[in-house]
């Protein structure tokens, strides 16, 4: 049976996209659609993590300024094919998560989907600090993230408690709301529970 903390590694060394892996389901995370179809998306948006740009594409069709970040080549390839295939101008940079407060640039919303969970609690912190350094004052903040509720087969790796997930915005950041959800998964049928998380940047 293969190892489920492979299926969902996020890994900064290796690339997950050499297969296909869960959270690619070749659209945008329902949680996060909804976001954009209620207008939460605004200003220039960043997309840390964002894999095969389902959502720096999402953001893009709405008529936002989006730039989209990954270590993952052939990922942001895959994205770049997207955009051109769809018909929507976004902007694909290979480029470290970890270093995102180096980027240079200032955002009005970051977007997470499935990716910080994955860091240990160093890193994490590291991250998130650098998500400040892009978001202006007022700026938000949206994480996708598994929850500690899932119980279902395969079991995921990574998972967060609300105590958790709540611990990683106390300095600089105001939590408007940790919601429950459920993210789409291609190897769980019925998803896997989840967090949605909105921060503004103080």
């Amino acid at each position: 049976m293969t190892d489920p903390s492979a299926l969902h590694a996020h890994s900064r060394s290796v690339d997950p996209y050499a297969g296909r892996p869960p959270w690619d389901i070749g659209a945008p995370q329902p949680a996060m659609l909804t976001l954009a179809n209620n207008g939460a998306l605004r200003g220039r948006v960043l997309d840390v993590g964002c894999g095969t740009g389902e959502h720096t594409l999402m953001a893009a069709a709405s008529g936002l300024d989006a730039t989209g970040v990954d270590l993952a080549v052939g990922a942001l390839r895959a994205a770049e094919r997207k955009a051109h295939q769809r018909g929507v101008r976004a902007r694909f940079v290979h480029y470290d998560a970890l270093r995102v407060a180096e980027f240079g640039e200032i955002f009005d919303t970051v977007l997470d989907s499935l990716f910080l969970h994955a860091f240990n609690a160093a890193d994490r912190a590291i991250y998130v600090n650098g998500l400040r350094a892009v978001l202006r004052p007022g700026g938000r903040l949206f994480v996708l993230c598994y929850s500690d509720r899932h119980t279902g087969e395969p079991d995921v790796p990574h998972k967060l408690s609300r105590n958790n997930l709540e611990s990683c915005f106390t300095d600089g950041w105001a939590l408007e709301s940790v919601k429950p959800t459920v993210c789409s998964s291609n190897v769980h049928a019925d998803g896997i529970a989840a967090w949605l998380a909105t921060c503004t940047r103080t």
